[in-house]
């Protein structure tokens, strides 16, 4: 169980998160409602979780498919759950069984995982499920994420293909020193732009799911509609030994 205090700090450190994502998109002029705070809760117990839904927060993340499906259920339904992350296509109905309420998945990188979720929201019978195309924008070899030359095809994939999938825009994960923002913004932001372009789709209606705790601000001046904070509001993690 999470210490009181920690609790108190957590609650305070998001409401400090909150606020300055609502800074960063007014000095853009950009809605601050088109913004979302998806708190990055893996690792974290529940009781910290429940805390900053008391304090009136319901979008957030996880990407430890067990860990998610573990936690998910000892949670209030009305939280909008986000899935953040290289998914396995062998656990994609594991994951969708587990979390009814599984609003987005962050990182579709690929046709098959594409198609097993296609195929896992039928079978399930649930509402379609919206997904972004997780894309490589720092061209690490050990990052998930579809080359920036091939996101129109899995974009077009997913859109076509994928009758119970939503596909609703793109994503990208940075280098963890930030040494690749904000390249990598603006790398994402293009591709918004050719995919757009190639699907006849509105740029005002498109998702860009960027930022993190170090940049989420510069994420949404330059046009983040999600962005992915953990340790600013939960603090340090503890990483399991092994992860799914």
């Amino acid at each position: 169980m999470a210490a009181p205090a920690v609790e108190a700090t957590a609650a305070t450190a998001l409401r400090s998160v909150i606020l300055r994502a609502r800074k960063a998109a007014e000095r853009v002029g950009r809605d601050p409602e088109r913004v979302r705070v998806v708190a990055v809760s893996k690792t974290k117990p529940v009781a910290l979780i429940r805390q900053i839904y008391d304090a009136g927060h319901r979008c957030f993340g996880e990407n430890y498919v067990q860990e998610f499906i573990d936690k998910a259920p000892q949670l209030p339904e009305d939280i909008e759950w986000h899935f953040v992350g290289h998914l396995q296509s062998n656990k994609a109905k594991t994951l969708l069984a587990g979390v009814p309420n599984l609003a987005m998945v962050h990182g579709v990188d690929g046709q098959k995982v594409a198609n097993h979720l296609d195929r896992a929201v039928s079978s399930l019978g649930r509402h379609p499920l919206k997904v972004l195309v997780q894309v490589n924008t720092s061209g690490e070899a050990s990052k998930s994420g579809v080359e920036p030359s091939s996101v129109v095809e899995l974009a077009r994939h997913v859109n076509m293909q994928c009758p119970n999938l939503v596909f609703s825009g793109l994503m990208t994960i940075g280098m963890p020193d930030y040494t690749s923002t904000p390249e990598n913004f603006r790398t994402l932001t293009n591709c918004r732009a050719e995919v757009c372009k190639a699907l006849g789709m509105s740029e005002d209606q498109f998702e860009l799911s960027m930022g993190m705790s170090g940049d989420f601000e510069q994420a949404i001046e330059m046009g983040s509609t999600n962005v992915r904070v953990g340790s600013t509001i939960f603090g340090p993690r503890d990483y399991p030994k092994k992860t799914t």
